[in-house]
C-alpha cells in the first residue's frame, strides 16, 4: 500500500503521521467532487428546463462566492483554535450544503447549497494545506503538499464518473458521506506542534510531534528549530503590506493564485459537458468529461512523486508553456470551425486532445503549486490571515473567470476567449522566471529567513 511504502521510504514519521495526513484529505476531496458535480448536475438541469442557461451560470459560479467567505472565516478560525478544529468544522457546512440540494427542488435552494458548499470550499483551501505544510518534513513537504491537489482531482474524477451513472440526487447522497467520514477521521489528528508553540503550549507540542514522528527522531531538537524561527507578535492586515518579510510573500502569492485561476481551468472544469457536445461529441461528452478526469490524477501524481527532486520553478515554467500551446491550439480549432467548417469537422478530435494537454500542463504545474507555495513562504504567526487573503484572491478570480466565462465567449468567440488564456499562461511563466524562488529542500524556517533576508535561496 501506499502508506506502508511511504513509512519505509520515510522512516523519520510515524504511522500517526500517515494517517492525519489521510485525514486531512478528505476535505480535499469533497472539494474536487463538488467542482465536479457542477458539470453533470448543470446538464441534467438544463436538459429538464430546470435552470435556463442564465441560472445555470449561476449555479456554477456560487461556489466561487462562498468560497471568497470561507477564506478569511478559516484563516481567522486556524489561528483561534487551531488547523485541526477547522478542518473538523469544515464537515458542517459541507453536510448543510448537500441537504440543501437533497431537499424540495428550488432554485433558490441551490443557490444556497451552492453557496454554504463554496463557504466549506474556502475554508478546505486554507486549512487542509496550512495543516499538511506544518507537520510535514521538509523531504515530504512537496509531495504532501501535492496530494492535496491530487484530492481534489480524484473528486473531480469520481463526480465525472458518478455523473454518466446517478442523477443530481443521488450524486447528492453519495456527496454527504464524504463529510461524514471527515469529520470522524480529523477529530484522531494531533494539532500542529508550530500552532501549539505560536499559542505557548510547548508540552503539548511536544506531544503532537512525538505522535508524528518516528520513535528514532529527536524531536526536542526539532522542537527547537521550530522555536527559534518562532515570531509569536500578533499582525493585521494592514500591518502585512508594511513589512518587506511579509509584503513579498503575499505578493507572490497573490499573483500565483490570479494567473492560475486567468489559464481558465475553472472554466473548464465547470463547463467540460457543454465544451464537448458543442464540438462535436453530443453522445460522448460525460466520457470526454471523465478522460479530462483521469488525466488530472495521473499527471497530479506523478508531479507528487517528483515534486521534491524537480522543483516548483522547473514545474511551473514547463506546465505554463504547454498550458499556453494548448489554449492557442485550441482556439484555433474553433476560428477554423467559423471559417472552414468542413475542415474543422475532420479535426473534431482536436478539442479533445488539446483539452487532455490542456489539463495535463494544468496538473504538473499550476494546478498543485500555487496553493503548496501558499502553505510554504508565509511566516507561522502570520499563516492564517495571509492564507486567507490568498485564498479569497484566488476564488475573486474564479468567480469572475467562471461567470463571465460564457458571455466573453460570446462577445469575443471561443477563438479569441481560448487565445486570451493562453496568452495569460505565458504571462504566468514570466512570473515564475524572474520573481518566484526556489523553496524545495527547505524547512519553512529556512524560507522564512530567506524573506527575512537573512539567508539566500538559490533562484
Amino acid at each position: 500500500m501506499f502508506s506502508e511504502r511511504l513509512h519505509r521510504k520515510h522512516l523519520s514519521v510515524s504511522k500517526q503521521f500517515i494517517t492525519s495526513c489521510l485525514a486531512a484529505f478528505f476535505g480535499p476531496f469533497s472539494f474536487g467532487y463538488i467542482l465536479g458535480y457542477s458539470s453533470p448536475a448543470i446538464a441534467e438541469l438544463l436538459k429538464s428546463k430546470f435552470l435556463h442557461e442564465q441560472q445555470a451560470a449561476w449555479f456554477g459560479s456560487m461556489v466561487t462566492i462562498g468560497a471568497m467567505l470561507g477564506g478569511p472565516m478559516a484563516g481567522w478560525l486556524v489561528e483561534k483554535y487551531g488547523r485541526k478544529y477547522t478542518m473538523n468544522f469544515i464537515s458542517v457546512p459541507l453536510i448543510v450544503g448537500w441537504c440543501l440540494i437533497m431537499a424540495t427542488p428550488n432554485v433558490v435552494l441551490f443557490y444556497l447549497s451552492r453557496i454554504v458548499s463554496g463557504v466549506a470550499i474556502g475554508m478546505t483551501c486554507v486549512a487542509s494545506p496550512i495543516y499538511i505544510a506544518e507537520i510535514s518534513t521538509r523531504s515530504l513537504r512537496g509531495m504532501l503538499g501535492s496530494s492535496v491537489q491530487l484530492s481534489i482531482t480524484v473528486g473531480i474524477f469520481v463526480a465525472y464518473i458518478l455523473g454518466m451513472y446517478m442523477n443530481y440526487l443521488q450524486m447528492a447522497k453519495f456527496g454527504i458521506l464524504i463529510p461524514l467520514l471527515s469529520f470522524f477521521f480529523t477529530l484522531s489528528m494531533p494539532e500542529t506542534p508550530r500552532w501549539l508553540l505560536y499559542k505557548g503550549r510547548r508540552i503539548e507540542a511536544i506531544q503532537a510531534l512525538t505522535k508524528l514522528r518516528s520513535v528514532n527522531c529527536d524531536v526536542e531538537d526539532e522542537i527547537r528549530d521550530i522555536e527559534e524561527g518562532l515570531d509569536i507578535q500578533d499582525i493585521s492586515y494592514r500591518d502585512m503590506w508594511r513589512k518587506p518579510e511579509l509584503s513579498r510573500p503575499i505578493f507572490i502569492s497573490l499573483s500565483l493564485m490570479i494567473l492560475q485561476q486567468l489559464t481558465g481551468i475553472n472554466a473548464v472544469l465547470f463547463y467540460a459537458v457543454p465544451i464537448f457536445k458543442e464540438s462535436g461529441y453530443e453522445n460522448q461528452s460525460y466520457f470526454a468529461s471523465a478522460i479530462i478526469g483521469a488525466t488530472q490524477i495521473l499527471f497530479t501524481f506523478l508531479v507528487s512523486q517528483i515534486m521534491d527532486r524537480v522543483g516548483r520553478r522547473k514545474l511551473l515554467i514547463s506546465g505554463g508553456l504547454s498550458l499556453s500551446f494548448s489554449c492557442f491550439i485550441l482556439g484555433s480549432y474553433y476560428a477554423l470551425k467559423e471559417h472552414n467548417y468542413l475542415v474543422a469537422n475532420n479535426l473534431k478530435t482536436l478539442p479533445l486532445i488539446s483539452l487532455v494537454v490542456f489539463i495535463a500542463s494544468f496538473s504538473i504545474g499550476w494546478g498543485p503549486i500555487p496553493m503548496l507555495i501558499m502553505s510554504e513562504i508565509f511566516p507561522s504567526h502570520a499563516r492564517g490571515k495571509a492564507s486567507a487573503l490568498s485564498i479569497f484572491t484566488s476564488w475573486l478570480f474564479a468567480f469572475i473567470v467562471t461567470k463571465e466565462f460564457i458571455t466573453v465567449k460570446e462577445s469575443l468567440g471561443p477563438a479569441e476567449t481560448f487565445w486570451l488564456f493562453s496568452l495569460f499562461s505565458f504571462t504566468g511563466v514570466f512570473f515564475v522566471w524572474f520573481v518566484l524562488p526556489e523553496t524545495k529542500g527547505k524547512s519553512l524556517e529556512e524560507i522564512e529567513l530567506y524573506f527575512l533576508g537573512r539567508s539566500m535561496l538559490k533562484k
